[in-house]
Formats: C-alpha cells, sequence, structure tokens
C-alpha cells in the first residue's frame, strides 16, 4: 500500500508538470490563430475589460484533458473515461460554437443533459443514499436520477456563470479542485485525484495567460462549461460514494452535502443570489446583466486580480470553517450554523447597499465627482500655463 502511495505522489508531480506544460505551450497557438482570424471578444455594457481580446482558451482545457485521460487509464478501475469523454466532447462543442456565433440557452442546456446522460448511465456515479442528512437515508432510482442530473446541471450552469472578470474562474476551479483532490486522494480514488491535479495545472498554466497584460486570453463558454462539466463529475462522484468509502473521512456522513455546498460555495451561493434579484426585477433569472458578486467588486473599485482573490480565500475559509464543524458537530447543529451563515451573507450585501441599482448610482456619481475635479484640474493647469506663455511672450518682447 505504501508503495502505492509513493508511487501515486511520484506520478501526480509528472502529470502535474505534463499538463502545466502542455496547457502553457498551446495558449500562445491559440492566442495567435484567434487574433489572425479576428475571433476576438467584443466588449460590451456587461463586459469588464475595455479592448478586444482573444477567446476559445477553452481549447488549451479539451487538449489538455484528452491527452491526460491515456496517462491516467491505468488507474480508472471502473471505466469512468468511457463515460467522461463523450460528455466533455459534447460540451467542447457546445461551449466552441457559442463562442462564436452564440447559442441559445435552451441549445445549451439540451447539450448538457445529453452530456449529462452519459455520465449517469454509469451506476457508480448515481446519488442514492444522503447519508442521514436531515433524516434522509436511502433515495429510489426515480428520485436518484433527476436529482443527481439536477445537481450537475446546476454545477455546470452555476460555474459558467461566475466567469466575468480575469482569475476568478481559475482560481475557484483551483480551490475546487484541490479540494476535491485530497479528498479523492485519502480515500483511495486515485483515478479522480488524478483527474484533480490535471485540472490544477491546467488552470494554474492558463492562469498566467489570463492576467497577462500583454498575452491575455478568456477561457470562453469552451473552457467554462468543460471546467464546470469536470467539477460536476467530482461533485457526483464524491457524493454517490458508498457508506465504506465515506467512513475513511474525518467528518460525519450526514454532513457531506453540507462539505459539498461549503466547496461550491461561491458559484452557488452567486447564482442564487443573481437569479432571485432577476425574478424579483421580474426578468427572466438567465437574463444578462453586471449584477455578480465579482462585478460588484469590480465596480467598488477593487482590480480583477484582488476581486478574484478576496472570493478565492472566501472559499478556502468557508470550506475549511464547514470541514471543522462537519467533524466536530451533529447534523442538525451544522445545518443550522450553515443556515445562519447563509443568512448573515444576504443581510451583509442588503446592509451594505449592494442592490445594483443603488451601486450603479453611487458609482456613476462619484466618477462624475471624479471628472468633474479633472476638468477642473485641467482647467486650472492649462490657465497656469497659458499665463506663463504670455508672461514669456512678454519677457521676450520687453527684451
Amino acid at each position: 500500500m505504501k508503495e502505492i502511495v509513493l508511487n501515486i505522489k511520484t506520478i501526480s508531480i509528472f502529470i502535474f508538470i505534463g499538463a502545466f506544460l502542455l496547457t502553457y505551450v498551446s495558449i500562445p497557438k491559440i492566442i495567435g490563430v484567434v487574433e489572425h482570424k479576428k475571433l476576438m471578444d467584443n466588449p460590451n455594457n456587461r463586459s469588464s475589460h475595455i479592448k478586444l481580446t482573444p477567446t476559445l482558451g477553452g481549447i488549451s482545457f479539451f487538449i489538455t484533458l484528452m491527452i491526460s485521460f491515456f496517462f491516467l487509464n491505468q488507474w480508472d478501475l471502473y471505466g469512468n473515461s468511457i463515460y467522461i469523454i463523450p460528455g466533455l466532447t459534447i460540451l467542447f462543442i457546445t461551449g466552441l460554437k457559442d463562442d462564436l456565433v452564440v447559442l441559445s440557452p435552451f441549445s445549451k442546456l439540451g447539450s448538457q443533459i445529453i452530456a449529462i446522460a452519459f455520465i449517469l448511465s454509469n451506476d457508480i456515479m448515481l446519488i442514492n443514499s444522503l447519508n442521514g442528512f436531515l433524516g434522509f437515508e436511502e433515495i429510489s432510482t426515480f428520485f436518484a436520477y433527476p436529482m443527481s442530473a439536477f445537481l450537475m446541471l446546476t454545477v455546470i450552469n452555476a460555474y459558467n456563470l461566475i466567469d466575468g472578470i480575469d482569475g476568478l474562474a481559475s482560481m475557484v476551479g483551483i480551490v475546487i479542485s484541490f479540494i476535491y483532490g485530497v479528498i479523492f486522494y485519502y480515500i483511495g480514488l486515485y483515478y479522480f485525484s488524478l483527474l484533480c491535479v490535471v485540472m490544477i495545472a491546467t488552470l494554474f498554466a492558463f492562469l498566467r495567460y489570463n492576467l497577462s497584460s500583454n498575452k491575455k486570453i478568456f477561457m470562453g463558454d469552451t473552457g467554462s462549461l468543460i471546467i464546470g462539466f469536470i467539477i460536476s463529475v467530482l461533485t457526483i462522484r464524491f457524493l454517490a460514494l458508498t457508506p465504506t468509502r465515506l467512513n475513511e473521512l474525518p467528518f460525519h456522513l450526514e454532513n457531506i452535502p453540507l462539505i459539498v455546498i461549503s466547496i461550491l460555495i461561491v458559484p452557488l451561493f452567486d447564482t442564487a443570489r443573481v437569479f432571485t434579484i432577476r425574478v424579483l426585477k421580474k426578468r427572466s433569472p438567465f437574463s444578462p446583466d453586471r449584477n455578480h458578486t465579482h462585478h460588484l467588486l469590480i465596480d467598488l473599485g477593487l482590480s480583477h486580480r484582488k476581486a478574484s482573490i478576496i472570493i478565492g480565500l472566501f472559499n478556502i475559509l468557508f470550506v475549511v470553517l464547514f470541514v471543522v464543524l462537519g467533524s466536530t458537530s451533529n447534523n442538525l447543529y451544522t445545518t443550522v450554523f450553515f443556515a445562519i451563515a447563509m443568512l448573515s451573507l444576504i443581510y451583509v450585501f442588503y446592509k451594505l447597499d449592494f442592490s445594483f441599482s443603488n451601486l450603479k448610482r453611487k458609482i456613476l456619481f462619484k466618477r462624475k465627482v471624479e471628472n468633474i475635479k479633472g476638468n477642473l484640474s485641467s482647467k486650472k493647469k492649462k490657465t497656469t500655463v497659458e499665463k506663463k506663455e504670455k508672461e514669456f511672450e512678454y519677457d521676450d518682447v520687453s527684451h
């Protein structure tokens, strides 16, 4: 057993380096093609960038993941790749088309359902029990399929929605992949642990370009759908584990659903918040706007990098908090604490006047004030310069 663990650690290093280099080297080639073919992302009133920027960074994700499956094959004891690869390919094509010509939400939803169907056709990926969460134990097959599918759809689209500023989707993806990687390594599911390593390496390599000022590229829907799909697969696999496997984890079995929500807190909370606001404004929950948490942080004056780091750190702290609680407290206490934490977050956003309309008015007013000050300052400087020039001309004529 020790030899296997040591072997996995060594393999993890090689896989990380290989996935990182493959992504790192392929992205500049993609940037070159995108710029040559003029397939740039055109900024609009919801964009957080102001110039044409290459997109389709997700192509490098797809290439890296597909090659990685070849090296992960010897740890794939249940043939997981056979189910993942078709779904991944479908979402890659869907994301690619959406980045190029823009698809309707229903077309994207249909593609996601087909991709999810491949995953759920594998019996070991079906959630059959909640292990005592809120008193629920076994789940009938009739409810297991729609519940598992709905969860995967939620995760895929929630991750897709947080891809709004530089670095955020990558950082959150790295945090989520790292946590799942540790969990799967701890319980001996090395295939999924190594898949997480590939994800981390790929996103780290992409992050270097996504935060670059001269070689910037976005992952686009191509990338966010791929990463969201893999995260949803990891989530389903974790929740579908048998009690025998789960008993090896340090936290109570009935707290596992809360642990999962805490791992996915950033995309789930942001999506729930944005959808609620849109519905209250009598708009479609899928209608685009600039009311996401990351947009609000940017509008408050934070840089993309600082906003992404803050949200990423929040994700880590939230997970640590609930892992500790899930290990030491019963389900009722942990659930109550979780509810209080959620209500506190909602209250903070409300109390600090994070209403998009009010915030927008404040920002516009602040910008107007700054513009007025800037204009007055420039006029004052111009008047001073003109005065000095006249004095110089007068002195020159006098001489």
